[in-house]
């Protein structure tokens, strides 16, 4: 499963991509494990990539992400 954060630049706003942060989670993954576990995984995220805001996010199969929004 994935996490995956639609975020812009602080600096320059209409510069947005979408992320995607591994969740490591038991097999089969569960959407809702990935749901109660986003907030840490998003705080963390956001503390290592100061430039960065995050939108929005959702969880996904991997391979779901990676396009510029």
């Amino acid at each position: 499963m994935e996490l995956i954060l639609s975020i812009c630049l602080i600096a320059s706003p209409g510069t947005c991509r979408e992320e995607a942060v591994s969740v490591g989670l038991e097999a089969p993954p569960a959407p809702m494990q990935c749901m109660i576990g986003a907030m840490p995984v998003i705080a963390e995220w956001t503390e290592t990539h100061p430039k960065w805001k995050v939108l929005k996010w959702r969880c996904a199969p991997p391979g779901a992400s990676g396009r510029e929004i």
